[in-house]
């Protein structure tokens, strides 16, 4: 009788095995992106950098300088790259404040000249515009006016000859600086108005 029993219940569990394991299996949550550990490790992704106003009037030197290199913005915030553009300006020439603003830096940084613009109605945080190498004219908090001298370029110091590393950043992110310049500054030159000629003169009184 015992045996018969337990060929009974080894009967019961062979036939309900199958239905157990051919149970249909509840629809899985869909699945988030994963993040490829070489990105995630870089620490947040950054969103595309914010808009710059064309506030400029007026090249930081001369009045169309030569761009020796260009702005080359780094893929991570502590990567390679060129936070900048360089402009031929040989020692000695002029460096203007491209746009109205409060100096915020006027100084020596690791033995070159620097000088730091905040500009007036960028929004919060301001704009600020960095020059370097230049022998200051100018001390922080000193309120300039566009085109206004900021000193002159220095002789040595900087990571290129005879040039002047202009940068911008709006907080911690840096932008393009030629972003600065509206496209009347960056062309030829101000638009002119010419004669039209073969147009007869309205009449006049009289």
């Amino acid at each position: 009788m015992r045996a018969r029993r337990c060929a009974g219940l080894w009967t019961w569990v062979a036939m309900a095995l199958p239905v157990a394991v051919t149970a249909p299996v509840p629809a899985a949550e869909p699945a988030l992106p994963v993040i490829p550990a070489a990105v995630a490790g870089a620490g947040p992704v950054r969103e595309p950098g914010p808009v710059v106003p064309a506030v400029a009037r007026f090249w930081p030197v001369g009045s169309r300088p030569a761009v020796l290199r260009g702005w080359e913005p780094p893929a991570t915030p502590y990567g390679p790259g060129h936070r900048g553009v360089d402009l031929a300006a040989p020692a000695g020439t002029a460096v203007r404040a491209v746009a109205a603003g409060t100096v915020s830096f006027a100084g020596r940084v690791a033995g070159r000249g620097v000088v730091s613009l905040e500009l007036t109605g960028t929004g919060a945080p301001p704009l600020r515009t960095t020059y370097e190498p230049v022998r200051a004219s100018v001390r922080a908090g000193d309120e300039v006016a566009a085109g206004e001298v900021l000193g002159t370029v220095e002789p040595a110091g900087s990571h290129c000859a005879a040039c002047l590393h202009w940068g911008v950043r709006r907080g911690d992110v840096y932008l393009n600086p030629l972003a600065l310049l509206p496209p009347w500054l960056l062309g030829s030159g101000p638009s002119r108005l010419l004669p039209v000629l073969g147009v007869p003169l309205p009449a006049g009184p009289g």
